[in-house]
Parts: structure tokens; sequence; C-alpha cells
């Protein structure tokens, strides 16, 4: 009797894969999968689940099924990227350097100058004298950032 592939064992393999490497271009984009990576999780833990189901045909049924050698090393390399995306996203992307020398809420923030959406130049204090001068005694500015490039 000719053995069968244990197609379980490598889907389950390749489900992994795809947990671990479509966490950035796909899944982070959005805030719902980026703040708790749910749907990575669930991938990684259908794939583990594929590879150990595969693994017992392989045991259970060693003259049908093959996968005896395989089954335990990609087992052993899913749990490990499993490992490695846990401390990725839980500990090392949470690792943020320390503010110290940020201002606080209510704090006067330093002068500086940037450029408006035109190209010119815009500096904060100009632009406090400017609003106090003619809104009837506006005294302060509200600053938006945004991350990344636009």
């Amino acid at each position: 009797m000719k053995r069968r592939w244990n197609m379980a064992v490598w889907v389950g393999f390749l489900v992994v894969l795809a947990a671990f490497l479509t966490y950035v271009p796909v899944f982070a984009r959005f805030p719902a999968t980026r703040d708790f990576p749910w749907a990575n999780l669930l991938m990684f833990g259908a794939g583990l689940t594929l590879i150990t189901l595969g693994l017992r045909r392989a045991y259970r049924e060693p003259q049908l099924y093959r996968g005896k050698i395989v089954g335990p090393v990609l087992l052993g390399l899913g749990g490990v990227t499993l490992a490695l995306f846990c401390f990725v996203t839980f500990y090392l992307a949470r690792q943020l350097p320390p503010s110290t020398s940020a201002p606080r809420v209510g704090q006067k923030a330093p002068d500086f100058t940037l450029p408006d959406q035109d190209g010119n130049r815009v500096t904060l204090s100009e632009l406090l004298q400017s609003a106090a001068g003619g809104a009837g005694g506006t005294t302060g500015a509200v600053l938006i950032f945004y991350r990344g490039y636009w």
C-alpha cells in the first residue's frame, strides 16, 4: 500500500507562516487588528491545530500517512514562530522611548516654525499674536500631530 502525503501538516504550517507574514502588510493597517492581533492569533491557532491533527494521523496510521519526522519539526517551528510573533508584537513593539523632554498638558509649547499647507513658514508666536489681535482675546492654539508621512 502506497503512503499518502499528510497534507494537514503542510497546510497547517503554511497557515502559520501566513499568520506571521501578514501582520505588518495587512493587519497592522487597521486599529482593530493592530492594537490586539486577534486575527493573526486565530490563524496561528488554526495552523497549529492542523499540524497537530496531521501529526496524530501520522502516528495513528503510519502505514497510510507520512509525517512522523516532518510533523514534529514543523510543529516545533510553528511554536517558535508563534513565540517570536508574541515577543515582537506584545513586548518589543510596546517599548517606547521615554518622553521626559516632551511638554505636558497645559504647559506652554516652545516656539517653533513649520511650513503650512501652502509651503509658507508659520511661527507659533506669530500665530498666537495674530489670533489674539483678530479674534478678540484668543490666547491659545491647538496642535495636532499625525503619525507617519502624508
